[in-house]
């Protein structure tokens, strides 16, 4: 299986050495014996050549709003249409789950709300049986203000939270979905968002917010089913494909 990550976002420049950019969290977290990776950097102007360049695509997480005038955002919003409408198998997470939805007719806005940073947990709606153990619902580390208002017409809620009632999407019929897409991160780990809350509390991230995010970075997280998920979902979308 190739996987195309599009990375519509950069890791803060006080952190990448630490970390690493975005696409190898994505790698950790996809990772198979059959499976190989490629990047292409959106937010810095690239785009695939055709959306069979790959076997399935994921959107990254970006410090931009969909909503933004950058040149890139609509080209991806095409390349994605085009990719669903060819039934390629499409994963979206934050900004990636939040331009699918715009992409496809929904609507996404910067939150009244304001920031849901650190672990949140998440009630399962609608469960296809491949996701099994989401039955329970499941924990995630968030790092967000912008959330989707408005379904597209195909969206099927997976899972919600009080902060965040569209936290996890199925397109399709959810037992064989064509593209999936979630709020927060599984890719991140712990320290990731530890670093990313103590570089913004207080210039971005109220100290309030931050502080309650950081005191949550201890508790556990599915990080791992996730991963497990969305494999089985590129299994199921390109065995339908076929």
């Amino acid at each position: 299986m190739r996987i195309g990550i599009l990375e519509t976002g950069e890791v803060n420049a006080a952190l990448l050495d630490q970390f690493g950019p975005y696409s190898p969290m994505f790698e950790a977290l996809l990772v198979g014996e059959d499976t190989t990776f490629f990047t292409v950097s959106v937010v810095r102007g690239e785009m695939p050549d055709s959306v069979t360049d790959a076997d399935g695509w994921v959107i990254t997480g970006s410090r931009h709003g969909v909503y933004e005038d950058h040149p890139w955002i609509e080209p991806l919003k095409q390349f994605l249409r085009g990719a669903v409408e060819a039934r390629v198998p499409v994963i979206g997470v934050c900004f990636g789950h939040q331009i699918l939805a715009e992409a496809l007719g929904g609507k996404v806005i910067k939150s009244e709300k304001g920031w849901g940073v650190g672990v949140h947990t998440y009630t399962p709606e609608t469960v296809p049986s491949w996701m099994d153990g989401m039955e329970h619902g499941f924990a995630a580390r968030a790092v967000h203000q912008d959330q989707v208002i408005d379904l597209p017409s195909d969206a099927h809620v997976i899972a919600s939270s009080a902060f965040c009632p569209y936290a996890a999407l199925a397109y399709g019929d959810p037992e064989a979905p064509y593209a999936i897409s979630v709020q927060p991160h599984p890719e991140f780990s712990a320290d990731f968002v530890r670093g990313i809350v103590e570089v913004r509390a207080g210039d971005g991230i109220p100290m309030d917010v931050a502080q309650s995010a950081l005191a949550s970075l201890d508790q556990p997280v599915n990080n791992t089913d996730w991963g497990r998920w969305m494999r089985k979902f590129l299994d199921i979308a390109r065995a339908n494909a076929a």
